[in-house]
C-alpha cells in the first residue's frame, strides 16, 4: 500500500480530524490525495501512526451500507420495497445469484489489505524505535482488532473466505485462493479467537493516549472497536459461553474510569421524576393515558438515536462512527431507508409489525412503542427511522448521522445468551426480563441477603437498593431493569413443568424474540438466527423465520426459500471475486 490512505483520511469524519489536527495536522492534511508518498517515509512518528489508523477507520465507515444491507435483508424484519434493485431482492428471497453485487466480497478485502500493511508498518516502527511499546501495543491491536472483526463478518455471510495476512498481497491477488488458507465459518472463529488472546492491549485507547479526545461532546473512544466485545461474540460463536460471559461482563461494568458506576451500560428503569432516561416512559400520575408518553428527541427509548453524544447517550452506546454531510463517505442510510429524499429501497416486513403488536405495556396498552419508534407511516409508507431520525428532507443535503454498531442492550442480550447456555439461566432471565425485580424474595427480610446473586465472576450481579436507618445502600446494579422493564413491557413467564434442557431453549428463543423488538435494523439480525441454528444443529430454527416474514409477504418463492434454506450449505452466500 503504496499511498497509505490518504484519500481516507481526507474523507474521515470531522471530529477525528479536528482531533488530530491539535496534534499533527501538517502530517495529513497537507498531503494531496495522489501523493505517492512511500510507507519508510510516512511512518516516522506516533503522529503518523494516528494518521494510519484513521485512514483505516475513514475506510471503514465506507461499509456501513454492506453491513447492514446484508445483515438484515437476509434476515426476517427488514424486506425489499418496489424500488428496490434485483440485487437486493435476491438477498430478501435467498436467491442469491454470482452476478449479485453483494456475492463479491472485494469491498472487505481491500480494507483488509490496508490493515496488514499497517500493521506490518507498526511493527517495523516499534523495531525502529519510532514509537514505543505502549504507543504499538495500542495502536497495533486496534486495527488487528478491527481486521478480525470484517473476517468475522466474511465468515458469516460467505462461509469459507481466504485468510490473508500477508503485507505484500495486493487486493486482486485474492483472485489466487490456491495462494491463501480457505477457512470456514468456525475454523475462521477459532483462528480469530487466537489473534484477539494474543494481542497487547485489550480496553480501549487509554486516556492520555492522543487517539482518545471529547471534542464539541463528541467521545471520540466510541468510535473504535471495543475489543472486549469482539472476544466475547468470537467466544459466544465458538459455544465458549463461560469465556463469552466474562468478557461481556467486564464491559458491563462501565468504561474505564467511569463515574456513572450505576448507569454506564446497565440498561436501568426510568427516572419518572425528569424522564431524562433511555425508556419507554410515560409521564408521572399520567401512565394510563398516551398522549403522555414521553417521545422529546433528547428523553426516552427513542432519544438514543437522536440526542448528542451526552453523559446518557454514552449510558448505552459502545461503538459508533459519524458520518458528516461535508465529507466522504456520504451517509448510506438516507438513500436506503427514506421515502422523502432517498431511494426507499428497504422498509420493515409485516412479520416484524407483527412481533411487535403482539407485546403488551406493563399499562396494557397492547404493541411494543419500541417498534412505533424504529418505523413510522410516512407518506402511506412504512419507513425504518432508528438510522434517520435527524434528516430532514427540508434539508436534504445534510445528511449528517450516525453508524450504530454496539450498544449496552446488544450486550446484555448476548451475555445472557452466553450466561443461559453456562446454567445461569435465573440470571439471564433476570436480564432480560426486569433485573433486580427477579431477585425479590419476600420470605427474606434480611436486606443483606436479598437482590444479589452470590455467584463468583462473571455471575456476580448485586441490585440491592435500601435505606438502613441512617445507612443508605446502592449497590451498582440496583437501578437494573432488564431489557423489558426498560421497554415498560409485562414480563415474560416461564412454562411449568420444563426440563433444564426445555427451559434453556425456551430462553434462547425469548431472548432471540427480543433482540428482533429491541435490536430491528441495527445490523445483528442474520448473525443471531445463523449462530443459534448452528449451535442447535437445527435448519428449521432459521428456515422457519425468513419463511414466516416472505410468507406475510405473499412472495410466490417463500416455501423455495424455506426448502433452501434446511440445507445449511445454503446459508452463505456465492464467493465470487470481481
Amino acid at each position: 500500500m503504496k499511498k497509505i490512505l490518504f484519500k481516507s483520511m481526507r474523507r474521515v469524519f470531522p471530529v477525528l480530524l479536528v482531533s488530530l489536527s491539535l496534534i499533527s495536522c501538517e502530517k495529513i492534511l497537507d498531503v494531496k490525495p495522489d501523493d505517492a508518498l512511500q510507507s519508510e517515509q510516512f511512518y516516522q512518528d506516533k503522529f503518523d501512526a494516528d494518521a494510519a489508523v484513521i485512514g483505516i477507520y475513514g475506510k471503514f465507515l465506507g461499509l456501513a451500507e454492506h453491513y447492514v444491507v446484508l445483515n438484515e435483508l437476509r434476515g426476517d424484519l427488514m424486506e425489499v420495497t418496489p424500488f428496490a434493485k434485483e440485487d437486493m431482492v435476491q438477498l430478501s428471497n435467498h436467491t442469491v445469484t454470482p452476478e449479485n453485487k453483494y456475492a463479491n466480497p472485494r469491498p472487505f478485502y481491500e480494507l483488509i489489505v490496508n490493515c496488514n500493511d499497517v500493521l506490518t508498518n507498526f511493527d517495523r516502527m516499534k523495531v525502529e524505535s519510532k514509537i514505543s511499546e505502549a504507543e504499538h501495543a495500542e495502536r497495533y491491536s486496534d486495527i488487528a482488532a478491527l481486521r478480525s472483526w470484517l473476517y468475522l463478518q466474511l465468515a458469516i455471510h460467505y462461509g469459507n473466505v481466504p485468510y490473508i495476512t500477508d503485507p505484500l498481497a495486493k487486493i486482486n491477488d485474492v483472485k489466487d485462493l490456491s495462494r491463501f488458507p480457505v477457512l470456514n465459518l468456525g475454523e475462521m472463529v477459532q483462528e480469530l479467537i487466537r489473534v484477539m488472546e494474543a494481542l497487547p492491549y485489550k480496553e480501549q485507547y487509554s486516556e492520555l493516549n492522543t487517539m482518545n479526545r471529547v471534542i464539541d461532546g463528541y467521545n471520540t473512544n466510541k468510535y473504535f472497536i471495543n475489543k472486549r466485545v469482539l472476544m466475547a461474540d468470537l467466544y459466544l460463536w465458538n459455544n465458549d459461553y463461560r469465556k463469552a460471559a466474562e468478557q461481556y461482563k467486564q464491559v458491563m461494568e462501565g468504561p474505564n474510569g467511569n463515574v456513572n458506576i450505576f448507569t454506564s451500560y446497565k440498561v436501568t428503569w426510568a427516572d419518572v421524576a425528569t424522564n431524562n432516561d433511555l425508556t419507554v416512559g410515560y409521564l408521572r400520575y399520567a401512565e394510563q393515558d398516551t398522549r403522555s408518553l414521553v417521545e422529546d428527541p433528547n428523553k426516552g427509548w427513542r432519544s438514543m438515536f437522536m440526542r448528542t453524544p451526552d453523559a446518557i447517550f454514552n449510558w448505552e452506546w459502545i461503538w459508533y462512527m459519524q458520518f458528516d454531510s461535508r465529507f466522504e463517505p456520504k451517509n448510506p442510510f438516507v438513500k436506503l431507508f427514506s421515502n422523502t429524499g432517498g431511494d426507499y429501497l428497504v422498509r420493515p416486513t409485516k412479520h416484524a409489525m407483527d412481533m411487535w403488536n403482539e407485546q403488551e405495556q406493563l399499562n396494557g396498552f397492547p404493541w411494543d412503542q419500541r417498534g412505533r419508534w424504529t418505523w413510522k407511516m410516512q407518506n402511506g409508507q412504512p419507513v425504518i427511522m432508528k438510522h434517520i431520525y435527524n434528516y430532514s428532507p427540508l434539508a436534504p443535503l445534510e445528511t449528517t448521522g450516525k453508524w450504530f454498531l454496539y450498544r449496552a442492550a446488544l450486550l446484555h442480550l448476548r451475555y445472557s445468551e452466553a450466561a443461559n447456555r453456562d446454567n445461569q439461566r435465573k440470571i439471564a432471565w433476570a436480564l432480560l426480563n426486569h433485573g433486580r425485580t427477579a431477585y425479590e424474595d419476600a420470605n427474606i427480610s434480611d436486606i443483606y441477603q436479598k437482590h444479589e446473586t452470590f455467584q463468583p465472576f462473571p455471575y456476580d450481579f448485586n441490585f440491592r437498593n435500601a435505606n438502613v436507618g441512617s445507612l443508605v445502600i446502592r449497590e451498582p446494579w440496583h437501578q437494573s431493569a432488564g431489557i423489558r422493564g426498560r421497554a415498560n413491557l409485562r414480563h415474560l413467564e416461564m412454562p411449568e413443568n420444563n426440563t433444564d434442557q426445555d427451559s434453556i431453549l425456551y430462553i434462547e428463543e425469548k431472548l432471540v424474540d427480543e433482540a428482533a423488538l429491541e435490536l430491528a435494523y441495527e445490523g445483528n439480525r442474520w448473525s443471531d438466527l445463523l449462530r443459534v441454528a448452528r449451535r442447535r444443529n437445527d435448519p428449521k430454527f432459521l428456515a422457519d423465520r425468513v419463511y414466516a416474514k416472505l410468507q406475510k409477504a405473499n412472495d410466490p418463492g417463500a416455501a423455495a426459500a424455506h426448502a433452501k434454506l434446511m440445507n445449511p450449505a445454503n446459508w452463505f452466500l456465492p464467493f465470487r471475486w470481481e
